[in-house]
């Protein structure tokens, strides 16, 4: 039996830490919200005090945390997991966070001899509950192979994207697309209904010829259309909008580190803060055809 830490109980880490201990292992759960982790003790993981506590006993950690700040202080910290690492800890971050962050930890975990691999996520809560996320993943080859049994639990789609820091570059880019063509379906639908347009009738056609993308077919912002999308629920998230424009500001960042012309990008960005700024931010990022729709 494999003891694992958890570090993160959100939406997204709770889901996923229950499958990792429905596979039969042993859970360590560390959040600061502590009902966050007595859902989980009183399923079968046990409590963790501190950081340093959660590392002393784990051969395994996982983190699922919003910001690169917070992994660099649940990792770098006095009384973090680096400084209280078990003897060949493999330290796996699914955390959304900027590729410079990544790539640091990385290089202080080989200094250390604990295996790190970056493996941030897609798939949203929904994803994450049904244990169907693409999981991207950086880090050495030998460390992929050594976590790809668990990340079985997690996952459909593994994919080893290269070296340390691959798996957030791929986040990165795919997030960025994901936010410009959420904003092109919406402004599709708005200007089809402003044309006197029937939504599903557009709906059907445009899914089945060129316009067809993943934010129509799987993730429609209009109510009505697919079932069991946030649209269909005042726009619950899913995956807030605040999410998305974390998300897009680490493409902006991205971009300007490597003088890359993302100027799409820029715009969503831009849209999305207006959206946020106007209160939205905990609403699901397809709800942006709200905004659109004025």
């Amino acid at each position: 039996m494999t003891t694992i830490g958890f570090i993160g109980l959100g939406h997204m880490g709770k889901a996923m830490s229950r499958h990792l201990l429905k596979a039969g292992n042993s859970l360590v759960v560390y959040d600061i919200s502590p009902q966050a982790v007595q859902a989980l003790t009183q399923e079968g993981a046990t409590a963790a005090d501190s950081l340093a506590s959660l590392a002393e006993q784990c051969s395994v950690i996982f983190t699922s945390v919003q910001t690169g700040q917070q992994v660099a202080d649940i990792c770098l910290s006095h009384d973090g997991i680096f400084s209280h690492a078990t003897r060949d800890l493999l330290y796996i971050d699914c955390s959304s966070i900027d590729v410079s962050t990544t790539q640091a930890l990385h290089a202080e975990a080989e200094k250390l001899r604990i295996t790190m691999l970056d493996a941030p996520v897609s798939g949203g809560v929904a994803g994450a509950e049904a244990a169907s996320l693409t999981i991207m993943v950086g880090g050495s080859d030998t460390a992929f192979q050594r976590a790809q049994p668990l990340l079985k639990n997690l996952g459909k789609n593994i994919i080893h994207a290269g070296p340390a820091g691959h798996g957030q570059a791929v986040k990165i880019c795919n997030n960025l697309l994901l936010g410009i063509s959420m904003i092109g379906v919406a402004e599709a639908f708005t200007l089809a209904a402003k044309l006197g347009l029937d939504q599903k009738k557009f709906f059907d056609i445009s899914s089945h010829a060129s316009g067809q993308c993943w934010s129509m077919t799987s993730y429609c912002p209009v109510p009505g259309i697919l079932p069991n999308v946030p649209a269909n629920h005042d726009y619950q998230p899913g995956f807030t909008a605040a999410m998305m424009l974390k998300d897009l500001r680490l493409g902006q960042h991205a971009a300007e580190a490597v003088n890359a012309s993302i100027p799409l990008g820029a715009v969503a960005t831009e849209l999305y803060e207006l959206y946020v700024n106007q209160g939205c931010g905990e609403t699901d990022f397809s709800g942006i055809i709200r905004l659109l729709a004025i």
